[in-house]
């Protein structure tokens, strides 16, 4: 009679919870473990560990056959959802949301910092604009930004063109190159920024004026086609990546110039939480922009086929920046930054 009573007065305690798993394992057999909201996630392991012991308990007491009969049959199918097929769908399902948040917050803190990036767009494109036309009517300007021998290898080596494209060993080798000046390039340029965006204005300028001078000066050598169709398919996310990288800088040390309300410190905090989104996504974009750099652009491919997915390459990047998250919330991305002021 005790041992009756003891186990009514246990499965009436526990018959609530029993019948909870029992449900979300249903639901997930049937329609898989996307079709559970967020807190029937968060309820499925604890349940499914709390019958366990429920099931340990009953055998331990000796209860009736039937109870624990129950109670291994419903274990059983939750062990199945918990840590069969249906939670690695549930886990790729989940690397999945976390990869789409991620690529839908890089174009939406750059959007954000709208404002510094622009700035550094044009302190960057406008001096190399100035600096490839000015060494282009006199060649000589060039000496002024990059050493002279520096200059008649590059005008030597674009002459050849890439008919004989390059060996993987030597594209290999490139591409750490590639990697290893960019991304100097681009850490400068964020990193200075922090005095006042000095920094990164200055680098932005000199960066753009150099890079100016070399097209300028390899074009007037005659091998302007060469160099052209080599740029061409890595430049949108390479040029790109350092006026992120330059902006971002800029927005930074801007935080703490000139902070509102907030002390200084809270400014930069706030600040730093998109910088660090466009800081991660301009890494991307130059490790890309290395890769097609070492094995794409020096290959013996036509130069329409080229210059055509390089103008493609660029469409895209363009559309990326302009439309991917908008209208959707991602919270790891603050806008609080912003607090009314130049951001």
């Amino acid at each position: 009679m005790i041992s009756a009573v003891t186990e009514s007065a246990f499965t009436e305690r526990r018959e609530q919870d029993w019948t909870r798993l029992d449900e979300l394992t249903r639901v997930v057999t049937a329609r898989g473990i996307g079709a559970l909201g967020p807190e029937q996630l968060v309820d499925l392991a604890p349940l499914y560990r709390n019958a366990c012991a429920d099931l340990a308990r009953a055998r331990a007491a000796r209860y009736s056959a039937p109870l624990i009969e129950q109670l291994q049959a419903l274990t059983a199918a939750a062990h199945a959802v918990v840590y069969g097929p249906y939670a690695h769908r549930g886990q790729a399902g989940l690397r999945s949301s976390r990869a789409r948040r991620a690529l839908e917050a890089f174009p939406r803190a750059v959007r954000a910092r709208w404002r510094p990036i622009a700035l550094a767009s044009v302190l960057f494109f406008v001096p190399l604009v100035l600096g490839a036309v000015a060494t282009l009517r006199h060649p000589e300007f060039a000496l002024r930004l990059v050493p002279g021998g520096t200059l008649q290898e590059l005008a030597e080596a674009y002459a050849k063109g890439f008919s004989e494209g390059r060996g993987i060993g030597a594209s290999t080798g490139m591409a750490g190159f590639y990697v290893n000046n960019n991304v100097g390039i681009a850490l400068r340029c964020f990193a200075l920024g922090i005095f006042g965006g000095v920094g990164s204005a200055f680098f932005l300028v000199d960066n753009g004026l150099s890079i100016g001078a070399i097209l300028g000066y390899v074009a007037s050598q005659g091998a302007g086609d060469n160099i052209l169709t080599f740029v061409v398919g890595h430049s949108s996310l390479e040029l790109g990546a350092i006026v992120l990288s330059g902006g971002a800088g800029m927005s930074l040390g801007w935080s703490v110039v000139a902070p509102g309300e907030r002390t200084r410190l809270a400014s930069l905090q706030a600040a730093a939480r998109e910088v660090v989104v466009i800081m991660f996504g301009a890494a991307a974009m130059l490790l890309m922009a290395a890769g097609i750099e070492a094995y794409w652009s020096s290959s013996p491919l036509p130069a329409a086929v080229k210059r055509g997915l390089g103008a493609c390459l660029l469409v895209a990047v363009a559309l990326y920046m302009t439309l991917v998250g908008r209208g959707a919330r991602d919270p790891g991305t603050s806008h609080e930054a912003t607090d009314g002021r130049w951001t």
